[in-house]
């Protein structure tokens, strides 16, 4: 028997998507609204996941991820395509699914327990467990409408492990309970997939996926993108969001260019001609700028700025006090910046400019498009820098 136990060929899934709004009157008059197209959410997904793998899906709003787990849990079926997911599938795709609103938790956990295909014996044996982890003991006899949304996810997220399912498919559900129980989920996680659960994990948080998933596929426009080892998808997703962001940026006209084009901007780990968007924290990095000159320039000076995805700058700087030798007209200038990233985990975007100086003030001629990078740090070390802090106990 093979070792797949999800298996995916030529899959796609559309919508029909209404471009003509909804009008009171014309449902009165019982007319149908007319104006329709579709919509392409997936298209053309081949991919296969063997027993045991924990595999990350990246992407931005948009790309498809949450269209690609509703086709595997079965919550919907694909427009053209085979998908096979051998095994017993526990969903957490949204908040409450499967969840009775006007039953309590303890209904709810023998509803949801059977439909995860638990016995009604082993809900049981497990009732207690169950509840222990989700921590909501003192609301068990509750209805679940009113509870919180981070009730609602460790109840649900507690059944579903409990049911030992064979593929446990988890969206951004997660991100709602709070970080205490993050750490708890992701160690029963860790546990269930020691055990042979094939686990697929759709997060916008790269932190989670590059701690618990060895592969990633990077999903953009419903399509596949990438498949492979998790550090080099990390590396393919912020190309795919530095292609967009630089869509977003010609399209919005903000580049500067009056006397020189930048022609490329792009980050290198030392001394690596290669260009890579994937770094670990205290990495030495080249950012490397390429202009073109459409006019004599005497004094050229390249500036540079680091933005965390919050958009806090974290560093910048320039060459004022000491420019680069003439660059002429047509000639193409490339110029460095060499520095240690001595950064927290997380997403970062850097930038250069070009600019002419004039007596320690100056022109900007040209500004390049953002590139997007992703910052692998030490655990828990968080903020603007990690300054490489240590703890020990003093003596008395």
């Amino acid at each position: 028997m093979s070792n797949q136990v999800i298996s995916l060929r030529g899959v796609s899934k559309s919508y029909v998507k209404y471009e003509d709004a909804p009008m009171l009157i014309n449902a009165l008059r019982l007319r149908a609204r007319s104006r329709r197209s579709s919509l392409l959410a997936l298209a053309d997904i081949d991919l296969d996941i063997a027993a045991g793998e924990s595999v990350g899906v990246l992407g931005r709003n948009g790309a498809g991820k949450s269209t690609l787990l509703q086709l595997l849990s079965g919550v919907t079926a694909p427009s053209s395509g085979v998908v096979k997911v051998r095994g017993k599938v526990a969903p957490l795709i949204s908040v409450g699914v499967g969840f009775h609103p006007e039953l309590t938790g303890r209904e709810n956990v023998y509803v949801n327990g059977t439909i995860l295909g638990m016995p009604t014996a082993e809900i049981d044996r497990r009732f207690e467990s169950i509840v222990e982890f989700a921590e909501v003991e003192d609301f068990i006899d509750t209805p679940v409408k009113f509870y919180s949304s981070g009730m609602f996810v460790r109840l649900g997220f507690a059944v579903a492990v409990a049911a030992e399912p064979d593929v446990l498919l988890v969206d951004e559900v997660l991100a709602v309970g709070d970080f205490a129980f993050q750490l708890k989920c992701f160690a029963r996680m860790q546990e269930i997939r020691a055990q042979g659960t094939t686990i697929v994990v759709v997060s916008h948080n790269v932190n989670v996926v590059r701690g618990f998933c060895s592969r990633s596929i990077v999903m953009s426009h419903g399509q596949k993108v990438f498949d492979g080892p998790t550090f080099d998808a990390i590396s393919a997703f912020y190309n795919v969001v530095g292609k967009e962001v630089a869509e977003d940026v010609y399209l919005a006209g903000e580049l500067v260019s009056h006397g020189a084009v930048v022609e490329s901007l792009s980050l290198h780990s030392g001394a690596d001609p290669a260009a890579t968007l994937h770094f670990d924290s205290g990495d030495d990095v080249v950012l490397r700028m390429a202009v073109r000159a459409t006019t004599d320039i005497d004094h050229p000076v390249m500036g540079m700025t680091i933005t965390a995805e919050s958009g806090t700058v974290v560093y910048s700087d320039t060459n004022l006090m000491s420019p680069f030798p003439p660059l002429a007209a047509d000639e193409v200038g490339v110029y460095e910046m060499r520095l240690t990233l001595r950064l927290p985990s997380g997403g970062y975007f850097a930038t250069a400019s070009l600019h002419s100086a004039h007596g320690g003030t100056s022109v900007q001629l040209a500004r390049a498009v953002p590139v997007t990078f992703y910052v692998s740090g030490r655990g828990l070390a968080s903020g603007v820098a990690d300054l490489g802090g240590s703890f020990h106990r003093a003596a008395p």
